[in-house]
């Protein structure tokens, strides 16, 4: 993504969330200008270092991983104040604020596996009981953390819910477990409403139930199938309209599973792999939202 900005002259600066800062109203950064280099392994070249407002930027990028903690909220906040002062924040900090990656799949229930979401430890018990085999998992982490596979006869089965709930102190969500993971939990991104023709499948390696490359699953790059298909033209427009720019659909076979909204990847993956310019198409979406 940064590859592609400095590509078409734009000069690119950074910060960490606690880079952030408001000062008599004014919302700026502690920010580093940076090059890019060819190189993987060694990237980028840091320049000098200001202390600006972001609404001098042409564009400003949220990219930050999960935990979604109250210092992610914070920096919203900061965001939203900035959004006000006249910067351009992609994606739209409220809008990050709205859409939960985990519970935004309810307003999509058509296209959802039986799904609950709750603290109560009896109910996630009684979904296993009824589901037979689940996923259970937390609703502000990212990467295939707290992330559980229960079967209605795991002997784990006690010891993980109360893991997971923490006597009720933890909301989680509970997930019918789809076997189709086996060939891959697919992201699809959606530029601008829009998805990219490609999806990248990320298979989980053996012995595991969790399609996530942090997790160690295989990319594998595929053209999008037609329900993948069916699913992102009904869900990108919407999304669109509220300021999100760009977003990470999960499909594990026909369903649904999360919708990525703070950092999605795979960019690469998918340019490494078909030729599809998947940065260029994001600065065409960028460029069109700062004319």
């Amino acid at each position: 993504m940064m590859r592609a900005a400095q590509a078409r002259g734009y000069a690119i600066w950074v910060c960490e969330p606690e880079n952030l800062l408001l000062n008599k109203s004014e919302v700026s950064a502690d920010a580093t200008r940076l090059s890019l280099t060819d190189n993987d392994e060694d990237w980028y070249r840091a320049h000098e270092s200001e202390t600006r407002a972001l609404k001098s930027f042409a564009a400003v990028l949220m990219r930050k991983d999960p935990p979604f903690d109250l210092e992610y909220v914070a920096s919203t906040w900061l965001l939203s104040a900035a959004v006000r002062e006249g910067a351009r924040v992609f994606n739209a900090p409220d809008a990050i604020r709205d859409h939960n990656e985990k519970l935004a799949i309810a307003e999509f229930g058509r296209f959802l596996a039986p799904t609950l979401v709750t603290r109560d430890a009896e109910r996630l018990q009684a979904f296993i009981a009824a589901e037979r085999d689940v996923v259970l998992k937390r609703l502000d982490v990212m990467g295939g953390e707290n992330i559980f596979r229960v079967r209605v006869d795991d002997p784990n089965r006690n010891v993980i819910v109360e893991t997971m709930a923490q006597g009720g102190r933890r909301s989680v969500m509970a997930q019918r477990y789809i076997p189709e993971i086996s060939r891959g939990d697919n992201r699809v991104l959606l530029i601008d409403g829009k998805a990219v023709p490609h999806c990248l499948a990320r298979i989980p390696k053996a012995g595991e139930s969790r399609g996530n490359l942090a997790a160690g699953a295989r990319g594998v790059a595929q053209p999008l199938s037609p329900r993948q298909r069916e699913i992102a033209q009904a869900i990108g427009p919407v999304l669109s309209k509220r300021g999100l720019l760009l977003v990470g659909l999960d499909i594990i076979g026909d369903y649904l599973t999360e919708v990525n909204v703070t950092s999605p990847t795979c960019f690469r993956e998918i340019t490494d792999q078909t030729g599809f310019d998947v940065p260029g198409m994001f600065m065409d979406a960028l460029e069109k939202r700062l004319a």
